[in-house]
């Protein structure tokens, strides 16, 4: 067969469309597939879901697992028939609680949202024309040149998520991302009623655009799963604080419900994504800053901002943060940021050289070294190769050696911590076992349901009534959940002065303080015994009641001493006349 010049032609041209078709099939595959490798394998075996599963298949699994209140997802919890909502829970846990504004007829555009909220409440206006949001047009325009064109891809990997899920057409870009999107449904061409339609945004609103970083958040679920159970599964962490918080038992109990919900305010990550990435403007810079964490990790029981803004990497940070640039990713913080000392992002996003929104892969104390098996924990396996993951985050700045020693610092001091706490623990634990406690026997009303009395239970930091918790015993939890705490968060951030202030200093003194009530506690117990011994051997009491008298009288041994004595004094006397 001879090859003509026309059968050459049609034979190149069939290979070109063949080799079209196959990369039309490569980026179709590619499109359809939500490839994230920083979304660990654990959350796709979790989910039941192949890696390969497209962003519609990943999203749908991770919002069901996440509404799921079997699954630890939203609403009230275990004990929710305890405790009735303020009127500010509808902004703790939207979902549950949150209500349409039924003052407000008006059903809008998305161009009229803006225009009523220009006077209704220009700050989230102004907020929002400042965002990235509001600014979709000035995205797609950047170039390599610009610092921030890695949110170029982004933009268009959020397009991608929303083509799979069917919320934008094929070949549709999104104008903007406005009041209506977040508000009632993303991309919608309908008008909002306020009275049906308006919701507050949560994560999973959040999420159907930003998948990746939903995914990587609902991961810590998946990745922090403790070798004896010292925490439930996926916790402590971001994924689950919520739930962490409505089903502690006093929580629910507390009559109280604006205290109980002092710690809401910090245990809503779960439900919404805005205690990082505030609204209206949501700034990426300004999330990569570590103010925006210390609004919740600061205070008695986890003191992170006080012993990272005190110590040598907080004050290079303070020092030179004016001259880091926070419009560069995380991960080139270093090399292109100008960044020369870590951020609590950097440290605790990072894992195996990636950055991610699941902040636990590393957690090994979890900040609280009192909870029972956490000690022994720290020399296994499971801990050595999360011990390994710091060094390497570590070495980022500082050799291995030095990373190394500061680790095995870090876990001799708390040990020592633990020592200390053991021991006042013990004395105190015995007081109880005996019903020794001031008032244990007479004066302690129990805790409101559904919690229960006992000893060391997290209620008494709490809630107190009468002598309940003893004074013994609230110094013992203070001593764990608060100085115990702080001095291990102090050297896990390397600040020494709370280390040796607010933590071992403080330790000791409540050490010292229930030591000496222990003893004056046997003295007086000695003392009682023998009493009662020498009341033992006596016919009857030092003073006894004369019943047809009324008066008292001296009898016993004790009474007859005495009367011994006076007939010798009387004798004497008579003697020296």
């Amino acid at each position: 067969m001879v090859w003509t010049q026309s059968m050459w032609t049609m034979s190149v041209n069939l290979m070109r469309v063949c080799a079209l078709l196959v990369v039309c099939g490569v980026v179709l595959a590619a499109q359809a597939q939500a490839d994230f490798p920083t979304v660990p394998k654990e959350t796709y075996e979790a989910l039941k879901i192949d890696r390969s599963a497209s962003p519609k298949e990943l999203y749908e699994a991770l919002v069901k697992r996440y509404m799921d209140p079997a699954q630890q997802g939203v609403g009230k919890g275990k004990y929710g028939d305890y405790w009735q909502p303020v009127s500010f829970s509808k902004y703790f846990d939207p979902h549950t609680f949150y209500k349409p504004p039924q003052a407000v007829k008006e059903v809008a555009s998305r161009e009229q949202c803006v225009k009523c909220h220009t006077d209704e409440s220009p700050g989230w206006v102004a907020a929002w024309k400042k965002s990235t949001h509001a600014n979709l047009d000035k995205i797609r325009k950047l170039t390599p040149k610009d610092e921030t064109f890695y949110k170029k891809a982004k933009l268009e990997a959020v397009e991608a998520n929303l083509r799979s899920i069917g919320k934008l057409g094929k070949g549709e870009n999104l104008k903007e991302v406005g009041c209506i999107d977040c508000h009632f449904d993303i991309n919608t061409k309908n008008k909002a009623d306020h009275r049906k339609d308006i919701k507050l945004a949560t994560a999973d609103t959040c999420g159907t655009c930003h998948l990746q970083e939903f995914a990587e958040r609902e991961s810590e679920r998946d990745t922090i799963t403790w070798p004896k159970d010292q925490w439930p599964k996926g916790r402590p962490s971001h994924a689950l604080d919520y739930r962490a918080n409505v089903e502690v038992e006093v929580y629910a109990g507390m009559p109280q419900r604006e205290i109980a919900d002092g710690c809401t305010g910090c245990h809503v990550n779960q439900n919404k994504c805005d205690t990082c990435h505030a609204r209206h403007e949501f700034s990426v810079a300004e999330s990569r800053k570590p103010e925006v964490c210390a609004q919740c990790h600061s205070g008695a029981d986890h003191n992170n901002w006080e012993a990272y803004s005190l110590s040598k990497h907080g004050l290079k940070y303070q020092r030179a943060k004016d001259h880091w640039n926070f419009n560069i990713p995380i991960k080139e913080a270093i090399a292109k940021g100008a960044e020369t000392a870590p951020t609590c992002q950097y440290c605790h996003m990072e894992y195996q050289g990636k950055i991610a929104h699941n902040i636990v892969r590393k957690v090994r104390w979890a900040n609280y070294p009192f909870v029972p098996g956490i000690r022994e924990n720290i020399k296994t396996e499971w801990a050595d190769k999360r011990n390994d993951a710091w060094v390497k985050t570590c070495t980022q700045c500082h050799s291995e050696t030095y990373a190394r020693a500061w680790l095995e610092f870090m876990d001799n001091g708390t040990f020592s911590g633990i020592d200390k706490y053991d021991e006042a623990h013990h004395v105190v634990e015995e007081q109880y076992k005996s019903g020794l406690l001031t008032g244990q026997k007479t004066n302690r009303p129990a805790p409101p349901a559904p919690e229960t009395d006992g000893f060391e239970k997290f209620f008494q930091i709490y809630w107190s009534k009468g002598n309940n918790p003893a004074a013994n015993e609230l110094k013992l939890f203070e001593m764990a959940e608060d100085h115990l705490v702080q001095l291990h968060v102090s050297l896990a951030h390397q600040y020494w002065g709370y280390t040796y202030t607010v933590g071992w200093a403080a330790m000791n003194r409540a050490y010292v303080e229930i030591m000496d009530d222990d003893t004056r506690l046997k003295e007086k117990l000695d003392l009682q015994a023998r009493v009662a011994k020498l009341e033992g051997q006596m016919k009857h009491s030092l003073l006894d009641l004369d019943t047809e008298t009324g008066k008292i009288s001296l009898g016993g041994i004790g009474g007859g001493m005495m009367l011994a004595g006076t007939l010798a004094l009387a004798g004497w006397r008579r003697h020296k006349k």
